[in-house]
């Protein structure tokens, strides 16, 4: 077994002196070069103290006291480093510390904390947090959990064994063995850096193992169905009922901008008339900004459709949406009979909205930001491409000729 360094030092803080004049008197222990402080429960008059012996001068009895005391402290925590090294537990300054204070290193763990965020987060579902919100931190903690089950062997970890080397580990888990990519890396170490910053505010761990951890999103090309693909798509007819509906589905997300989640949850009484038009006034579930957006007419073809369908009328929805999941796997499907070379999801719709249905067609910018329900145009920004036809009808409007061409 490999050999600790430890040592005990006492010292005085004389830039905190107390009411009565005197210093408090602190402890640091050092394991490895590792630190841990803290004040004990004594002060000491200034010049009574030896900076060198790190002990009360002299051999007054206040001296005494003083010393007979920094000679108990050190004794216990040399307690508790023998007991930790007997019961072959980690050993280092800050879990030492802790036992000498009377703090549980082992109450609490990051399993424990992660399922008592995501308790409560369920607990203020469509409150505080939407659905797809809770989901997601409940994905999170089971990719830690699965971690740490292949990792250590362990079914959790106390909050006093996650260290810089555990965040690198638990990345290189996520991008090798998942094969995750890069962006939903990032998106997975930021909800436990959440849990960590729990932790740390409520001094259940002192140290923060993401410390001088950088996270770097990479940009994300989304793909979309140009005009082409589009019209392929609207003119193409399925005999099997789910390709067909999943089809209209993804085509009335292409002409108004919805989301999965809002157009999963869409109701009749969010369906407005404005000027003898049909709009669809809503919150976002995600984010809570109001958006509206006027009905075009294939988006009006598809509700007519499917309001008498039997999910619709049950349940008072605008259409009958199926999960994500089966959503975007009949998608695949849907694109290889469309020859449409491109991995379509559902969120591939609000793409095509906002650059082959409004941007391409000379809608403003700051008119798609308000239908797409953002709350800065930058967020459209990133979904809005400049796309060749775009380009070609704003140049032709400039019907000038340089002199230099003549």
């Amino acid at each position: 077994m490999k050999r600790n360094s430890f040592s005990i030092l006492f010292f005085v803080n004389r830039t905190r002196p107390l009411k009565d004049g005197t210093i408090p008197i602190c402890a640091r222990i050092t394991v490895n070069g590792e630190r841990a402080q803290f004040v004990i429960q004594k002060s000491v008059a200034p010049d009574l103290w030896d900076s060198n012996s790190g002990t009360a001068k002299g051999n007054t009895k206040q001296a005494k006291e003083i010393n007979n005391y920094l000679d108990l402290v050190k004794a216990k925590i040399k307690e508790h480093k023998l007991y930790l090294e007997e019961h072959n537990e980690p050993i280092s300054a800050p879990i030492i510390k802790n036992r000498f204070m009377g703090i549980d290193n082992k109450s609490k763990t990051i399993l424990e904390i992660y399922q008592e965020h995501n308790d409560k987060c369920k607990g203020l579902e469509n409150i505080d947090f939407a659905p797809g919100t809770v989901k997601r931190y409940e994905i999170s903690l089971n990719h830690v959990k699965t971690f740490i089950e292949i990792k250590y062997k362990k079914k959790d970890l106390f909050l006093y064994e996650l260290n810089p080397m555990f965040i690198s580990d638990f990345e290189y888990y996520l991008k090798k063995t998942k094969a995750c990519g890069n962006n939903y890396t990032v998106k997975q170490l930021k909800n436990l850096k959440k849990i960590i910053r729990i932790a740390l505010a409520n001094k259940w761990m002192e140290n923060d193992p993401f410390v001088n951890k950088k996270f770097h999103l990479e940009n994300v090309d989304m793909a979309y169905l140009n005009e082409d693909e589009l019209n392929r798509l609207m003119n193409k007819e399925f005999e099997i009922e789910r390709l067909s509906q999943v089809k209209d589905i993804y085509l009335f997300c292409c002409f108004t901008g919805l989301a999965f989640v809002d157009v999963e949850n869409l109701t009749n009484d969010e369906l407005v008339e404005v000027n003898q038009q049909l709009w669809i006034k809503k919150k976002r579930q995600k984010t809570n900004n109001l958006f509206t957006v006027p009905l075009l007419e294939p988006a009006m073809k598809i509700i007519n459709k499917y309001k008498d369908h039997p999910v619709c009328t049950k349940k008072g929805l605008v259409l009958p949406v199926m999960s994500n999941q089966r959503m975007n796997s009949y998608l695949k499907e849907i694109a290889d009979l469309c020859t449409i070379n491109k991995n379509l999801s559902t969120h591939t719709a609000r793409h095509t909205f906002a650059t082959t249905v409004t941007l391409t067609n000379n809608v403003s910018i700051e008119v798609v930001s308000k239908m797409l329900g953002h709350t800065s145009i930058k967020m459209t920004q990133k979904y809005a491409r400049v796309v060749d036809d775009l380009i070609s009808k704003d140049m032709n409007k400039l019907n000038w000729v340089s002199p230099l061409l003549i």
